[in-house]
């Protein structure tokens, strides 16, 4: 009797031992085919996330460091240049639409470039560069300003520019000059050559940094298709004095010359003019009485020069200037009939004495 209890508990364990065998074995068995659900969410939410991760992350890191120029540095010998870009020109931007292109080809949307230079130990140069940049966040885009300047005074400048809300390019360089004239060209080529490497399409014009501005001047200036001109006032509060100078038009044709001192003289620009006030060509034009296309830099068959001319790229203002002067008929007079003055050059002298900081606080007590 005992014994046979015995067995049967024996066996009934072996029953239950093999149930729960076969249990765990069939568990297991279907669980091998079922899909990992939980590695691969997390994979796909992982690749949804990195891609943007990374691009933002370049962003910044794009946005933080400045870009060199090569151009200048290659093109103009001894007198290396370099030059930083706000961030606003180092983002992404969308790819161009064909109706974009299309817009981009009227007049209306022609990018300006705006080209300004700086003279070394100017102490109102801050100023200046300030209000100038005032004038230009009042134009429409795209419009691009080119600041240059000896690269040891760029610091203050750079943070005066960082904070205009301008699209700008600062670029520096390196010789250093005793002819106020001679620095100034410099820069302009260092500006000409940097837009030539860059391939930077649009009108340029040479602003100083106490001009005057219209601001209906700009969109007459973005009408240029080659080359243009147009009067510009020479002002000088010291000396009580106002000069004109600029081209006389028919329409928008140059017919002339003009070089008029308007304080000895009543009679308005608009009024008949004599033969002696139509001069022949001038041996210069004012630095900010023309503009031009910039792709007379590297495509000047396109406008009518040869090709074989000499390499003009250490001297690009001359050669600019030696085109500009070649042929009248390449010049478009804005505003229509050159009727209206719409830029004026305040003539500011660079030596006036400022009071110095203890002197004002001197003064102050």
């Amino acid at each position: 009797m005992g014994s046979s209890d015995r067995s049967k508990k024996r066996t009934h364990l072996w029953k239950k031992a093999l149930l729960h065998f076969a249990l765990c074995f069939v568990t297991g068995f279907f669980t091998g085919f079922a899909p990992t659900s939980t590695a691969s969410l997390f994979s796909r939410h992982d690749a949804s996330i990195r891609p943007a991760t990374a691009d933002s992350f370049n962003r910044s890191l794009m946005a933080e460091i400045p870009a060199e120029t090569p151009a200048a540095s290659e093109r103009l010998g001894p007198a290396t240049a370099h030059s930083s870009v706000n961030r606003s020109l180092t983002v992404e931007t969308p790819a161009e639409t064909p109706a974009a292109s299309e817009r981009l080809e009227r007049g209306s949307e022609r990018q300006l470039i705006v080209v300004t230079t700086t003279q070394s130990g100017d102490r109102l140069q801050g100023p200046l560069l300030r209000r100038l940049a005032d004038t230009l966040k009042l134009v429409p885009p795209p419009l691009l300003w080119v600041v240059v300047q000896a690269r040891a005074a760029a610091p203050e400048t750079a943070e005066v520019l960082r904070r205009t809300g301008v699209v700008y390019r600062h670029l520096t360089f390196d010789a250093n000059f005793t002819d106020p004239a001679a620095e100034a060209d410099h820069q302009r080529n260092v500006a000409l050559n940097h837009i030539e490497y860059h391939r930077l399409t649009g009108i340029v014009h040479f602003a100083g940094a106490s001009n005057v501005y219209d601001l209906r001047f700009f969109q007459e200036m973005r009408q240029i298709e080659g080359f243009g001109a147009w009067p510009v006032a020479l002002v000088s509060a010291n000396r009580k004095r106002v000069v004109v100078e600029g081209p006389i038009c028919n329409s928008s044709k140059v017919v002339g010359w003009l070089f008029r001192d308007l304080a000895s003289d009543k009679i308005g620009l608009g009024s008949l003019l004599t033969d002696a006030d139509m001069k022949a060509k001038p041996p210069r034009i004012n630095i900010s009485g023309f503009a031009f296309n910039s792709s007379i830099l590297w495509d000047p068959e396109r406008w009518g020069r040869a090709t074989s001319v000499p390499d003009t790229s250490q001297d690009s203002i001359k050669f600019v200037r030696e085109v500009l002067l070649e042929d009248e008929t390449k010049l478009k007079g804005i505003p229509a009939d050159c009727s209206k003055i719409m830029l004026w050059h305040l003539y500011i002298p660079r030596a006036t004495n400022l009071p110095s900081h203890h002197q004002i606080q001197n003064a102050s007590r």
